[in-house]
This record gives structure tokens, sequence and C-alpha cells, in this order.
């Protein structure tokens, strides 16, 4: 079914809408919670509360892309859910890992800002400067860092060796950390 449809049933309050979504997203959905929480069960648990929040803010919402906002807002359930797993402990999901290498080059977390208008100024500098890289640097980027993909699963989806995945994301990374200290973000 086309997400327009899916929409239509959100908005029409027909609960066939989860059904349709879970037809059609519940492998993207997992792979997200999966790749953040590394446990089955608390993936399924973030894909099933994706399907509820999506079912309580679509009356508010019409988003254009169902599969990124469905994206998002798992994405962010599963870090929340990551967070109260680890609150004592370190644990070694592709999610932590990717947050190690961001912060090499001075890219906090969400949890290192005092409010959210600074998160969102970085977000929005960050989205900036995706537009100025070429399409498959960004896509290797947003897979490794919003999609928190493993290194050889993006190798495969691409077809590059894992050194070049390595070196073209410490490329991309020195250059968004160039690209904020320019517009005056402190790193």
């Amino acid at each position: 079914m086309e997400d327009c449809k899916i929409v239509d049933l959100y908005w029409a309050r027909d609960e066939d809408a989860i059904v349709q979504t879970q037809i059609k997203y519940e492998r993207y959905l997992t792979k997200i919670a999966f790749n953040v929480l590394s446990d089955h069960e608390d993936s399924a648990e973030s894909v099933n509360d994706t399907y509820l929040r999506a079912w309580n803010s679509m009356p508010d919402n019409r988003p254009d892309l169902l599969s990124t906002y469905l994206g998002k807002i798992c994405r962010r359930l599963a870090i929340d859910m990551y967070r109260k797993k680890t609150a004592d402990k370190r644990g070694g999901s592709e999610y932590e890992v990717s947050l190690q290498e961001l912060a090499e080059n001075g890219i906090e977390p969400a949890g290192a800002f005092d409010n959210d208008s600074e998160f969102k100024q970085l977000g929005s500098l960050i989205s900036e400067y995706l537009r100025t890289i070429s399409a498959e640097q960004r896509t290797v980027f947003v897979s490794r860092y919003f999609h928190c993909d493993p290194l050889k699963d993006i190798c495969a989806r691409t077809g590059y060796s894992e050194s070049k995945i390595k070196s073209m994301l410490f490329r991309v990374r020195g250059g968004l950390k160039k690209y904020l200290e320019k517009e005056g973000y402190t790193i």
C-alpha cells in the first residue's frame, strides 16, 4: 500500500493503518532498533511503541515520507531505551561505537547539550553540511550515524571495502568538524 493511503488510514483513525504499517515497515524499523539496542526483544518493543507513537501523533502530523517519519520515531525510542538500560554500564552496540566515532571529532550526543535549541541548531548545521557532500558520502554517513548500521552492512550494500568506508567516514567527519567550526559552533 502507498504511504499516502496509509497516512489517510491514520487520519481516519482506521486500525488497519497499523497493520499496513507493520506489513510495509516492520523489517526497516526492526533494523533501526536492533542497530541501537543489539537485542531482539527490546527491538520488538521499540517497534511496537513506534506504531503506538505514530497512531497518537498522526492527527497532528501528516508526514510526506512515512518511512523517515517512522524511522525517526523508532530511533528516538530505541535510543531512549538504550540510555535507560546502559545508565550504569557501557555496552558495545553499534550506537555506542558510532557515538564514540563522532565524539572523536568533538561532535557530542544529545545528552551533552544544555537545552533543546542547541541540539536543534547542531542538527540544522549537520543537515546543511550533508547537502554539500556527494550523495554517496551522505548515504554512508546517514547509514552509519543515523541508522547505526555496522560497517560490514554498509560495505555489503555499497560494494566498498571496510577500509574505504572507514576512510570516507573519517573524511566526512573531518569536513563536518571544519564546517561546524566555520559556522561558529564550538568543538
